[in-house]
């Protein structure tokens, strides 16, 4: 805790916070933040996602320094399930603080500080007080309609990869009332509503929007949320219609899903973990575990979290326990142990992120995976033990210079990626060999999905694809791992991931068909996303609405973009 006057000097620290020391790093964690009450008594710090109230200690010297953990001063955990942010009001005499929507308050006066000890062992714990707590809390409801387009289109003449079992319809009728397929099936073989508009893709191939199971949206603004989301608006032109970002540095992500689903942010539909749960957590119980996914699952209203490395095996038991208990999806990853990964699928985590570290894999590890039924996100273009398939595709493709990449990534992003390309030989590249793995879990009856990593907004995941059936995978065994695969890893089977009567219009309009080449798979005439179709190129509104998309900042920087407008 600082303060400095406004002129930019005297500058003095006060007071020092910090966490329980987990890692063999030297200095304990600190506090995220800290603040002294009106009358400098008091202190709020915000320590491991929970809201700490403690006495300030007088000292004539060095600012002091508090440790939560074992405190020499007297010391309360004013929350279990945690806090976001925290304020002194009614000049000190009331502690608020937030947590998702919802607001707390306490009156200091209500707190009873637990005693100071010189033992660390023998500190009390304050999440074991005997009385219950004595704030209030107030749920915010903010309530807004989902955007839901209304009409109705008929998808007509094209060539259906539907993902519902091995069913390809040579030349289908799809049937989109509003924002959901209606009815799908051969040419001439569907009832057409009268009022329905008759839309022409013949020669086209369709195939469901793909989901990114491990999308991170890194360029996405924070804190000032930005409605005209470029990284959104980047998949979204190359069909990627859904994605979960499993694991966030803030919770705005929660704010940008909302926005997507009432129609006021143009992208995917952007699920989120929030924020990781990591060893800071000094999770020592079940109930500390249900305590920390409480917080996730009533606050953020979110299905899944991630759980990385959070302690011992113990501790990731009660996770998983914690998240059956509150059916809630936990994802992890096994920072290239492949022991770790193991265990990940032998105690029940829904999905382990990256790819495990060791080729080839054998029977029993394949079948480990299997039988536990595990979603595994290799994340190739990341790849663990040698160079990322990344590098392979800035080698063997032009990024630069790609008119789609110029329109929805900002040029000197766009630059700064694809300028300067590392480069490997051939035989370098570990890749195909992570490829043949998965391949091997597939057609064992396992689940491989795919995941982007938020290398570069769009392409991504394209490559990603391209890089999955290096490793011997069918066409159509990548692109159900794009779709279907992926939807049932983050819980959403039953609205997405393929097109069958009463699922939610998310598909892909293909020039060229990506059974016969994987890589046409970035031959996008047209997306739907929720009922609305757009065209590739440009995602300029073609149904129900005809609208252009707005103009991006950086266009008017390039003439090739703007000759085409």
């Amino acid at each position: 805790m600082q303060s400095v006057r406004f002129d930019g000097t005297d500058r003095r620290t006060h007071l020092k916070v910090t966490g329980k020391k987990l890692t063999p790093a030297p200095d304990a964690p600190p506090a995220e933040d800290v603040r002294i009450s009106p009358d400098g008594k008091y202190a709020l710090a915000l320590v491991n996602n929970n809201l700490y109230l403690m006495t300030v200690p007088v000292t004539g010297g060095e600012a002091p320094t508090v440790d939560v953990s074992a405190p020499a001063v007297p010391v309360k955990k004013l929350t279990d399930v945690g806090a976001d942010s925290f304020e002194w009001a009614d000049g000190g005499k009331t502690i608020t603080w937030g947590l998702g929507s919802s607001y707390f308050r306490q009156l200091l006066s209500t707190v009873t500080f637990d005693p100071p000890s010189d033992n660390p062992e023998e500190a009390p714990k304050p999440a074991q007080a005997s009385h219950p707590p004595k704030y209030e809390e107030f749920p915010v409801t903010i309530e807004a309609p989902r955007h839901t387009p209304n009409g109705v289109i008929v998808l007509r003449g094209a060539k259906v990869i539907t993902m519902h079992g091995e069913e390809i319809i040579p030349e289908a009728d799809i049937v989109v009332t509003d924002n959901r397929i209606t009815a799908i099936g051969k040419r001439g073989a569907v009832d057409i509503p009268a009022n329905a508009r008759i839309f022409d893709v013949k020669g086209a191939t369709i195939m469901p929007g793909i989901v990114d199971v491990h999308a991170h949206w890194i360029e996405i603004k924070r804190g000032v949320l930005d409605t005209q989301n470029w990284p959104f608006l980047a998949n979204l032109a190359y069909g990627v219609t859904t994605g979960r970002d499993p694991q966030t540095g803030s919770n705005d992500m929660f704010a940008y899903q909302d926005l997507v689903e009432t129609g006021d942010v143009l992208g995917p539909r952007a699920f989120s973990t929030g924020p990781g749960i990591f060893s800071s957590t000094d999770i020592q119980s079940l109930e500390d575990a249900q305590h920390v996914i409480e917080r996730y699952k009533k606050y953020y209203r979110t299905n899944t979290v991630k759980s990385y490395t959070v302690g011992n095996r113990k501790q990731r038991e009660w996770i998983v326990e914690a998240s059956k208990l509150s059916q809630i999806m936990p994802t992890t990853e096994g920072a290239l142990d492949l022991k770790l990964d193991l265990t990940h699928a032998i105690d029940g985590f829904a999905g382990n992120e990256h790819a495990l570290p060791i080729v080839p894999l054998y029977k029993d590890v394949v079948q480990t995976f299997v039988q536990s039924g595990i979603f595994y996100t290799p994340t190739l273009l990341v790849a663990y033990g040698g160079p990322w398939a990344e590098n392979y595709f800035y080698e063997t493709t032009e990024v630069h210079e790609n008119p789609k990449m110029r329109r929805f990534m900002p040029h000197n992003l766009l630059d700064e990626k694809s300028l300067r390309r590392q480069w490997f030989s051939k035989e370098e590249h570990v890749f195909p060999k992570l490829a043949a793995s998965a391949a091997k879990i597939v057609r064992a009856g396992g689940n491989v999905s795919i995941g982007g990593h938020g290398q570069i907004q769009g392409l991504q995941c394209h490559w990603e694809m391209w890089a999955l059936q290096s490793g011997g995978m069918t066409n159509f065994e990548v692109l159900r791992a794009a779709t279907l695969t992926g939807a049932r890893a983050i819980g959403y089977e039953q609205d997405l991931g393929s097109l069958e009567p009463g699922k939610l219009a998310d598909l892909i309009i293909l020039n060229k068909d990506p059974l016969e080449d994987i890589r046409n798979t970035t031959s996008i005439r047209y997306v739907m996303k929720n009922g609305e179709l757009f065209e590739g190129d440009t995602l300029n509104q073609v149904w129900p609405k005809q609208k252009p998309l707005p103009p991006l900042w950086w266009w008017k920087d390039d003439p090739r973009i703007n000759a085409t407008q």
